[in-house]
């Protein structure tokens, strides 16, 4: 049974003279969510399109379930769902009108469309809107359209564009939680430049920036790679600061209140003991001290500084 529904190897793309994505490489699982990472114009969505086979690559191969994207488009797309950032909705249709249309396009037979379109519309919760105009639904209800036209024909793999773009936080958890019913039983690759949106919704993640993978792992993996740095103490009132500093490990303070101050260190997070020790020693009146992890956005701008080297948990850093 083969482990990945989708492979990217040495992948490379130039539009005229500029290279928007070298050597990208990964795979997609049979199941859960993959996250693709990066900030706009970061290469995520030439990465995307070449997937879905809307352009040919530079360089490079780009295979679903065995099958080779460029040499073999028509067998290929037909395992492929792609909900791009805007959904190709017909607002002028009904729901059932669009789904049908959708239907008919990607070649599903006759006696079949009916069932596939109820299933599409259960799966997304939608077949109470089935004679609704597309035009007069809301935003989320619009994105849930457009996530049914990409399962309509029961795909492998689903391509989801910045899905959530544009929905208010409301629809946003609802689009979420319906993505992740979509991934129980398939493939989903989701693009996004959002970091908050690979952590509620994506298994494994790849970052990507300026072209360059920067990160490839799990999201467990990610998460666990944001290493504290910095703790915080509350004090009945602060010592002298000197004091402090004389803890081994201890590189920096900084004063965020009267009664609180932030310590940077280099050493591991066993210096919590340390102070605690110091400070019942001494006499400091602390009232409470607890770690600080370095912030997603922080790791995030660390990683986009290296492009030429891809970070992986299982094999430390290697070049790209």
């Amino acid at each position: 049974m083969q482990e990945s529904i989708a492979q990217i190897k040495n992948l490379s793309h130039r539009y005229s003279k500029d290279w928007a994505i070298q050597n990208i490489n990964f795979e997609i699982s049979n199941h859960g969510i993959l996250g693709l990472l990066g900030s706009n114009g970061a290469g995520k969505s030439t990465t995307m399109n070449i997937l879905c086979g809307v352009i040919n690559q530079t360089e490079g191969e780009a295979y679903i379930d065995g099958i080779n994207v460029r040499e073999n488009p028509v067998e290929a797309k037909k395992l492929i769902g792609f909900l791009p950032q805007k959904a190709p909705l017909h607002p002028e249709l009904t729901v059932d009108e669009y789904l049908t249309h959708c239907a008919h396009m990607r070649s599903i037979p006759s006696k079949d469309i009916k069932p596939a379109l109820e299933y599409a519309k259960q799966k997304c919760g939608i077949s109470h809107f089935s004679k609704r105009v597309l035009k007069n639904l809301s935003g989320g209800y619009q994105q849930r359209v457009g996530l049914a036209q990409a399962i309509i024909h029961n795909p492998k793999l689903v391509v989801l564009d910045e899905p959530t773009n544009g929905l208010d936080p409301n629809q946003i958890l609802e689009v979420r939680k319906l993505i992740k019913e979509i991934a129980e039983e398939r493939a989903v690759i989701l693009s996004t430049h959002i970091l908050s949106e690979v952590q509620a919704t994506c298994d494994d993640i790849v970052m990507i920036e300026n072209g360059h993978i920067v990160f490839q792992d799990t999201l467990h993996a990610f998460n666990n790679y944001i290493e504290p740095n910095s703790l915080i103490m509350d004090f009945e009132e602060i010592p002298d600061k000197n004091e402090i500093l004389k803890t081994p490990g201890i590189s920096e303070i900084e004063t965020i209140n009267k009664n609180q101050v932030r310590l940077k260190f280099n050493s591991g997070p066993e210096v919590t003991q340390e102070l605690i020790k110091a400070s019942v020693q001494n006499n400091w009146k602390l009232t409470e001290i607890y770690l600080e992890k370095t912030s997603l956005d922080s790791v995030f701008a660390q990683l986009s500084k290296t492009p030429q080297q891809t970070y992986n948990t299982n094999k430390n850093k290697i070049s790209a």
